[in-house]
Formats: structure tokens, sequence, C-alpha cells
């Protein structure tokens, strides 16, 4: 609603300037005729490229789709213990801010220009879970699009979509027991629609129907590198976890090349205490906490991808 009224508004204001415009060519001063014509010119088409931004904005705020899958979740107990670890060691990060999935954490407030609220979703018994089918569930996790066909905007900045199809019918069978709220909490105000319509807000990770299978879980390169497929530590740390850099909507990690003078040991209690072999803390911003939650195998193979991928 807010968005509409502020594009009614620029509507409003970009007519009023044209017509201030046609008025001053009336005047017999030539000063302020071709003056007040060329002002009323600049503003008219400054306001005008603000409404182009706008509406190309609210265009693609409304047009990412993508099909719901026909699922049937077991819900064998292997899955649920499976999706429950998922859920402790990386939806936490965003879907737990005063209790386990409860949602509530507002990731724009991490954002340098304020583009509007962008806050989790609940994921505990808080509404009817008649209202999502598996298929719903597994599109809003792979896709970005929620149950009623609307852009769930961070779900798909994230790499969720890259958990394999096995883990997100694990994750959906952990979460199903319960019931899930339904109304998204993603919210662009009207600079954000601007900048999203500028192509300065990324528009999401393409939508993928096809099949992903993870490596059998082992402390491998190949497990740590899956792990690490649909964990976020690019956002911060940069696509090659060299770093990051100036201008990336997350906040700046280091490179991630110094793992390789840590020991295993040495890197499982940083991730499980928050404090690093040299005794410095890391940053709040990290979430140490639910990659800490991962397993000891788990662990291992995220140190092994880290210490032996190519090109570190």
């Amino acid at each position: 609603m807010l968005n509409a009224i502020s594009l009614g508004m620029l509507i409003t204001t970009a007519a009023l300037v044209a017509w201030s415009g046609a008025r001053t060519w009336r005047a017999k001063n030539g000063f302020l005729k071709w003056g007040g014509v060329g002002l009323t010119a600049l503003l008219t088409a400054g306001v005008s490229l603000t409404i182009a931004l706008m509406i190309a904005g609210l265009v693609k705020l409304h047009t990412r789709s993508a099909p719901v899958p026909s699922l049937e979740v077991a819900g064998t107990s292997e899955q649920i213990q499976r999706g429950q670890s998922i859920a402790g060691s990386f939806c936490d990060a965003c879907h737990s801010r005063t209790a386990p999935l409860t949602g509530g954490a507002d990731i724009a407030n991490d954002s340098s220009i304020p583009i509007g609220s962008l806050v989790s979703s609940n994921l505990t018994p808080a509404g009817p879970l008649s209202r999502w089918s598996g298929g719903e569930v597994f599109r809003a996790i792979r896709n970005g699009v929620d149950a009623e066909g609307r852009w769930l905007i961070v779900m798909s900045y994230t790499n969720a979509g890259r958990l394999s199809d096995d883990d997100i019918q694990a994750l959906i069978a952990y979460i199903r027991p319960g019931e899930v709220t339904v109304n998204p909490l993603d919210q662009l105000n009207p600079l954000g629609v601007i900048m999203l319509g500028a192509g300065l807000l990324p528009a999401g990770k393409p939508v993928f129907n096809g099949i992903i299978t993870a490596p059998p879980k082992s402390p491998s390169v190949e497990y740590g590198e899956y792990i690490l497929s649909y964990q976020d530590c690019g956002e911060c740390h940069g696509a090659n976890l060299t770093g990051g850099v100036q201008g990336q909507l997350a906040p700046i990690g280091p490179s991630l090349s110094v793992v390789k003078g840590w020991t295993l040991g040495e890197f499982v209690a940083t991730m499980r205490t928050g404090v690093d072999p040299g005794g410095h803390e890391l940053s709040n911003q990290m979430p140490w906490r639910p990659i800490g939650k991962m397993d000891d195998e788990e662990l291992a193979a995220v140190y092994a991808y880290l210490t032996h991928r190519p090109g570190s």
C-alpha cells in the first residue's frame, strides 16, 4: 500500500511540475520564461525517471514464479533427525532471534541503506500448516516463492535453494509436525523498490526446477563443498571465500584462508565457542552459533574443504 501511495504521489508531482512549466512558458520576462521552463523540465525528467524505476521495481516484485512440485514427504525418524540438524545449523541463523525458529529478525537492519523490512518468518506452531502443501514448502525453500505465489525476497537471496532434494524433504519432515506462519514479512519501502528497479538490489537466485543431490555424508572435501554450497558464507566472505568487498549488501567478512593455519580441533572449537585460536572473539554478525551445531563429521568436512579447496 505504501508503495502504491508513493507512486501515486510521484505521478501527481510530475503532473504538477509539468503544469507549472506550462504556466511559466507564458511569462513575458525572457529570463523567467526560459529559466523556469528549463528548471521544470529537469524536475519533470527527474521525477519521471524515479517513476519509471519504481514501476520497474514493482514489476520485479510481482513477477517471480516457480511451479509447485508434486511431493509426498514420508516423515521418517531419520528424515526428522536430519531436518532438525539442518534447522539448527542453518535456518537458525536467520529464523531464531529470541527462541529457535521463532523468526522476527529484520535482516534489513544490517544494510547501510534503509530499504524496508526483511523480517524472517516464524516457523514454530503459529499458523495452520494445512495452508501449505509439502510442495509449497519445497518451492519456498528451493526458489523463494511462498504458498500464495509471492516473492520471499531474502529466501531467494540465500543459498537455501542449493540444499539437496533429500535434505529439503528432511527439513519439511521436521517442521511439518508443527505449523508455520504463512504471511511473508518481506516489505521493501519506496526507496527499496526504486533501487530494485534500478538494478541496485539483486533480483534473487535464478529459479531452478531440476534435481539436486548431495554426496554421501563424510568428513570429505566433497561433502564440505556441498555444505558450503547452501550455507551463505560467500555472501560475507566473498564468492571465492577470499574476503568480502566494499559495496556488498552483507557485512564484509575476512578471507577464510586463515583456517589453513588452524588444526581441525581449533576450527571446531572456534565454531562452537566463537573464539579463534588467537583468542579473538568472532563478530556477532558471524552465525557461528548455528554453524557450531553441526556434528563433528560435518564440521570436519567443512574444514577439509576450506583447507584443501582448489585455488586456496
